[in-house]
């Protein structure tokens, strides 16, 4: 009876320290950019920062496009108290028009067409586009929200336009896409609306973020695709902290096919950015581990990345 109590008393002390160290290793906390700058006795950039930029550049564009689908996994949950944008879709171009979206854990935006007040519903998910030279303003008529969704039109980071929708993501893995849509007349011209899709792998629930409107019928998509993992700045939150986290990219799939793999890298930019990630590949996908700010080396770390089956 002793030994068979003294066990079980072992078991559940071993639990509870698992437990513990699972539950602390999980947590996204850690010291202040400022404090970890301070003891590096390095200076900080101005934000936004790109922590860590993903490229994969394929061997031809794809003419006839239809969707574009990026899996991303989240180790834990980031609370809407940072300021942290994880974009499968870092940055593309159909018919040479960019466009780029994600999940944010702070989306903010006007609470309506007609309304500027800007709102900050926490957690959401974002889908953006500029116009064909970032010059030329592009208005609202570009964006079809839902029920409360958020939308922008706007030109201090080149004239775009965007939805925002919350979406209370949490640690897990989620399907981002790009979809085309229905096509509209805008002066006698074809006009095509593309949807953003977030799917949840934990329900398999996919929901409908909103839509933006590209110009022409026929869209031939760039050779490569981005990825990034951003803090950036709000009047919420001006100066968000640099939670720990574990985000992997799934391989891009463009017309629900992995096309041919030329060459794919990360870069850091140690000016812009201050150095806090380690990037690997694990089978076909890109881990960008999130943590503790380093001294870089250099102005800028570029590195290679292999994948298997090349």
């Amino acid at each position: 009876m002793g030994i068979h109590f003294f066990k079980l008393n072992l078991l559940i002390i071993l639990l509870a320290q698992a437990t513990s160290v699972r539950t602390e290793e999980l947590s996204p906390k850690q010291p202040s950019p400022q404090e970890m700058a301070k003891a590096l006795g390095i200076k900080l950039p101005r934000s936004p920062w790109h922590l860590a930029d993903i490229w994969w550049t394929f061997d031809k564009e794809t003419k006839g496009f239809e969707s574009l689908s990026v899996d991303v996994t989240i180790d834990r949950d980031i609370p809407d108290t940072y300021n942290l944008y994880i974009a499968p879709v870092g940055i593309a171009k159909i018919n040479g028009l960019q466009f780029y979206g994600g999940l944010q854990s702070n989306v903010n935006g006007w609470a309506s067409k007609k309304s500027r007040a800007r709102v900050h519903p926490g957690k959401g998910a974002i889908f953006s586009r500029w116009s064909h030279d970032l010059k030329q303003p592009i208005g609202l008529t570009h964006v079809r929200t839902v029920a409360g969704g958020l939308c922008e039109s706007a030109g201090y980071e080149g004239q775009f336009c965007s939805i925002r929708r919350p979406y209370k993501w949490t640690a897990g893995t989620y399907t981002y896409s790009i979809v085309k849509g229905d096509l509209e007349s805008v002066d006698g011209k074809p006009h095509t609306w593309f949807h953003c899709m977030v799917r949840s792998h934990r329900d398999g629930a996919n929901t409908y973020m909103g839509s933006l409107r590209f110009e022409g019928d026929q869209f031939t998509f760039w050779d490569r695709n981005a990825a990034f993992v951003e803090v950036y700045s709000t009047s919420r939150i001006p100066r968000s902290g640099i939670p720990k986290v574990r985000v992997t990219f799934g391989y891009p799939r463009i017309n629900g096919m992995e096309r041919t793999l030329k060459a794919a890298h990360v870069y850091s930019n140690a000016e812009k950015s201050p150095q806090c990630t380690s990037v690997s590949v694990s089978g076909r996908s890109v881990v960008v581990d999130v943590g503790a700010m380093f001294v870089p080396e250099g102005r800028g770390l570029r590195k290679s990345l292999k994948f298997q089956n090349e």
